[in-house]
C-alpha cells in the first residue's frame, strides 16, 4: 500500500507561480515512478508530468517549458514546480504513484485545488 498526500494548492494570478508537494508513505520501495495529473471542471484527467526511479521526466505538451517535477528522495516527496501560470491550468491536482512489474497497482492522492484567476 501506498499513501500520498498532495498539498500547495490555491489562488494565484495569470503569470504567477506555485509549487506543489506530493509526499508518499507506505510501501516506497515497490514505486517505479510519480506523476501528477490533473482534472479540470468537464474535463478528463490529463497528464501533467511524470518521474520515474531513474530520474527520467516526461510533460504534457500544455505544461512543457513551464511546469518542472522534481524530488527530494529522502523525504519522500514530489514536486511540481508550476511557473507562468495560465487561466487554463485551473484544476484540481493530484499525484499518482506506479508500482513496479505487470501486475502493480496505481496509488492516487486526493488532489489539491489550483486556481488561476485575476
Amino acid at each position: 500500500q501506498v499513501q500520498l498526500v498532495e498539498s500547495g494548492g490555491g489562488l494565484v494570478q495569470p503569470g504567477g507561480s506555485l509549487r506543489l508537494s506530493c509526499s508518499a508513505s507506505g510501501s516506497i520501495s515497490s514505486i517505479s515512478a510519480m506523476g501528477w495529473y490533473r482534472q479540470a471542471p468537464g474535463k478528463q484527467r490529463e497528464l501533467v508530468a511524470t518521474l520515474n526511479s531513474g530520474g527520467s521526466t516526461n510533460y504534457g505538451d500544455s505544461v512543457k517549458g513551464r511546469f518542472i517535477m522534481s524530488r527530494d528522495i529522502a523525504t519522500n516527496t514530489r514536486y511540481l514546480q508550476m511557473n507562468n501560470l495560465k487561466p487554463e491550468d485551473t484544476a484540481v491536482y493530484y499525484c499518482k504513484a506506479t508500482q513496479w512489474g505487470p501486475g502493480g497497482m496505481d496509488y492516487w492522492g486526493k488532489g489539491t485545488l489550483v486556481t488561476v484567476s485575476s
